[in-house]
């Protein structure tokens, strides 16, 4: 049997139904939920799962239409109930605040970069370095090794090192 003609036929039906049908079932789509958009959608999903049941689209088995409506009303109710499963967004009172940046003020960042300054004096200048050019300056642990001249496994072994020993020392004992 050849397969392009066993399909053909279908997708010719399916082209009659949705001339037929495609506007009555946008509209109802339009009643039921008031929005243009999320109709099309429904319609959409309508017109795909009546393609993968086209033979269930014959005036033979009840109403073509009738069939579209009910398949349009059922999509419409699961979309409603995935809306509703979903947490509600909050808006902020002021579309204007919604759009702005934050920016830390300048005297925090000299603040930060301070302590940066201080602890990384507390390492060797191997493990220093290796913090400064991964950390810092943003760079990859090869990058890092190139610009370091070292193996990427000696940049790898620094950074461990560094932030451990950073850790032991400076760690805050927990509250009892």
């Amino acid at each position: 049997m050849d397969t392009k003609n066993a399909i053909r036929p279908v997708a010719t039906d399916m082209d009659g139904v949705i001339r037929e049908h495609g506007a009555a079932l946008l509209s109802y789509a339009t009643r039921l939920t008031g929005d243009r958009y999320l109709a099309e959608d429904i319609v959409q999903e309508t017109w795909l799962r009546a393609w993968r049941h086209a033979d269930r689209l014959s005036n033979g088995n009840g109403s073509v239409r009738g069939w579209l409506l009910r398949v349009a009303h059922n999509v419409a109710v699961d979309q409603h109930r995935s809306r509703k499963a979903r947490p509600t967004e909050v808006a902020f009172e002021g579309e204007d605040l919604a759009n702005k940046a934050v920016q830390s003020a300048p005297s925090d960042e000299v603040e930060s970069r301070m302590v940066v300054d201080e602890l990384l004096d507390h390492l060797s200048p191997a493990h220093r370095s290796a913090v400064v050019e991964v950390y810092v300056t943003d760079r990859t642990t090869a990058s890092a090794a190139t610009h370091l001249g070292v193996p990427v496994g000696t940049v790898k072994s620094r950074l461990h090192h560094a932030i451990r020993s950073l850790r032991t020392r400076f760690a805050t004992p927990m509250a009892a």
